[in-house]
């Protein structure tokens, strides 16, 4: 069920939750006391672990061997499970910091998909939006982002935000985070579209990749961190109490070993990022496939403004390259929305300068705006890419602020201190996702949520340019209470481990048609994002939409009973098949909500309804469905238990 709801306070929804529904990983360890060997029973000690039982040395090379192995052996009762009083998934800027801060009150697990630094943290370019100029405010951060929001965020949440959010840039610099200054030894503050003033802290333009250098390097140093990489993320691990749904921790593949590797915990922090390869052509990494909306979804937890996909204007345009990279790039590489801040104009291939035609504000329109702008020019044009040229700046300001773009457009033939840049909108940001309080808490009690995976109320309809690292700090701080008050009171019991059936390996099926899955579940994903591209993009229409609805099922149909008539179980697990279930279970979301709004409001422009309406003013929600409703990929793998 989708529906339009007022405010994003309320999130204990029982009475509408329907039952039924180059690194080397770190080794967990089970419930251990350093006086008294392995604990018997979870009351006895205070933590799942005491990680300071190994050295400070041994924890620093983390990364590199793997830490805690050695001493933990003589207290592994199984391999294959691992407690801790705090699990994280995802290793972007919201994981890593809500990390630092409850290591100092317990053992936490950071569980990555690739490698550590592989998130959308590392692709951030612009900067961290915040209150840091005298002459700035924070209402006027507020205005803007509400602004730029469609009127739809929620303005408690961007409060706090824009409030919190200098404090947080200041946490990072003392952490040695460093950032770019101006010649009177300031921070040099950028101007992005949207906003009034210069806001955005940033290093040259690959600010997210320095946040998450100085993140990692403070986690390798922490004794009550262990770090699991190439650990993808099933499904969520969740009971039920008197119509409350609880969650006590996450089953895994490990991808080089092949093993499924259970994380029992006390509380768990979703920051997995982003929905992006939903669609053929986007920003983010590969790792971006909704695993962290899905599986929330999966254990009922409420979603919220699917509909609302930002769409980043501008993209570098491979087709317009005086080179053409050598093979088809696996994300889109991304222009930073500060090219345009710093004065970047954008024109059609006869150089005609068009934004001034669609908004008084031109190329610092925000970005939904700009976005179909520019899917404008190209459908009325019939050409593949616009124009955004910076050469008329000074030469040696482009390069000091962009040298990563300058030297990937360099790489193909492009000099852009010269010559414009080919650019073209790209999947780029979710701003829905789990419906999350101030706290970052969801209905689901033990699960919190921040980043791109959480839908807080700050973007609204559409996110201002850099307020998403913003978001991400702000929230991975205001969830650690919480967290560490859940954690004290949580009755989490040894037994729990055996609690859920284990997910099944494939290597039971012959390596012929293991190939033959994988390589017919490639070809499917190619389908679905072609899919969502022709009928669920920049520009919608209710007849789209239903034909996206009635393809999207017939394809997961047909992809569910190729896997099954070859002996895939429903409880099976393997990468291409669980991103396979992800994506089409956040495609569907996103289809469901841009159903249920009947207006064009920020990122959700359709044809059918092209105007405003204000009686529409609210959040998109959908709530948890009956399990007999469900899909496969909408199903969680484990049947849902009672919790004893």
């Amino acid at each position: 069920m989708a529906a339009l709801m007022n405010g994003f306070g309320s999130l204990q929804c029982k009475a509408m939750v329907h039952v039924g529904k180059g690194h080397m990983q770190a080794s967990g360890m089970a419930f251990f006391s350093p006086n008294n060997g392995c604990a018997q029973h979870i009351s006895s000690i205070p933590h799942f672990i005491c990680a300071k039982a190994v050295s400070a040395s041994q924890q620093r090379m983390r990364h590199k061997v793997g830490s805690i192995r050695a001493s933990a052996a003589s207290c592994l009762q199984d391999v294959t499970t691992k407690y801790f009083d705090f699990v994280v998934i995802g290793s972007g800027v919201a994981g890593l910091r809500y990390a630092l801060e409850v290591s100092k009150y317990g053992s936490v697990a950071i569980i990555t998909k690739a490698e550590p630094h592989e998130s959308n943290t590392n692709y951030a370019q612009g900067g961290v939006s915040a209150v840091l100029c005298p002459s700035d405010s924070v209402e006027s951060h507020m205005q803007d982002t509400i602004i730029a929001g469609a009127y739809l965020c929620d303005e408690e949440t961007v409060r706090v935000v824009c409030t919190e959010g200098p404090e947080r840039v200041k946490e990072l610099i003392a952490m040695g985070a460093s950032f770019d200054h101006g010649e009177d030894g300031r921070l040099h503050l950028a101007r992005e579209g949207g906003h009034s003033h210069n806001r955005i802290v940033h290093s040259a333009d690959m600010t997210g990749r320095e946040i998450g250098r100085a993140l990692l390097e403070a986690v390798d140093n922490d004794d009550n961190i262990s770090l699991f990489g190439h650990h993808f993320a099933i499904d969520l691990l969740t009971c039920q109490s008197n119509g409350q749904i609880y969650c006590y921790g996450v089953d895994s593949l490990d991808t080089e070993t092949q093993k499924a590797v259970r994380f029992i915990s006390k509380v768990t922090l979703l920051a997995s990022g982003g929905v992006g390869h939903i669609y053929p052509t986007t920003t983010n990494p590969l790792v971006a496939t909704g695993d962290g909306i899905a599986m929330s979804h999966r254990a009922q937890a409420v979603i919220s403004n699917m509909e609302f996909v930002q769409f980043h204007p501008t993209a570098l345009s491979d087709e317009g390259l005086p080179i053409k990279p050598a093979t088809r790039r696996e994300n889109a590489f991304l222009i930073t929305e500060a090219v345009r801040g710093d004065g970047g104009i954008l024109y059609n291939q006869s150089m005609e300068r068009f934004m001034p035609l669609y908004d008084d504000r031109a190329e610092l329109a925000p970005r939904d705006v700009v976005a179909r702008s520019i899917d404008d020019q190209l459908k009325k044009r019939g050409e593949k890419y616009v124009l955004l040229d910076i050469s008329h700046r000074p030469r040696e300001k482009v390069l000091a602020h962009f040298p990563n773009i300058a030297a990937e457009c360099l790489r193909h033939g492009l000099d852009i201190t010269r010559q414009p840049i080919p650019v073209i909108p790209a999947a780029h940001y979710m701003c829905g996702g789990v419906r999350a309080g101030l706290q970052g808490e969801t209905n689901v009690k033990g699960l919190y949520v921040a980043g791109e995976v959480a839908c807080t109320g700050l973007h609204g309809a559409n996110r201002l340019a850099s307020n998403s690292l913003l978001e991400a700090l702000v929230f991975a701080r205001r969830a650690v209470q919480p967290s560490i008050d859940h954690m004290v009171d949580a009755d989490v019991k040894p037994s729990f481990a055996t609690k859920w059936a284990r997910p099944m390996l494939s290597v039971s099926l012959r390596d012929s048609i293991l190939s033959d899955i994988i390589v017919k579940t490639k070809q499917v994903r190619m389908e679905l994002q072609s899919i969502m591209w022709e009928y669920v993009g920049i520009v919608r229409s209710t007849n789209r939409l239903k034909h996206a609805e009635w393809k999207i099922s017939d394809l997961e149909s047909e992809w569910v009973e190729f896997l099954f008539k070859r002996g895939w179980k429903p409880t099976m697990v393997g990468v291409e098949t669980c991103e396979m279930r992800n994506l089409f279970c956040c495609a569907k979301l996103v289809v469901k909500s841009a159903l249920a709004r009947h207006e064009s409001r920020g990122l959700h422009f359709t044809e059918d309804f092209p105007y405003l309406e204000e009686s529409k003013r609210k959040p998109t929600v959908i709530f948890p469905t009956h399990i007999q409703e469900l899909t496969w990929s909408s199903k969680p793998l484990q049947k849902q238990l009672q919790c004893k």
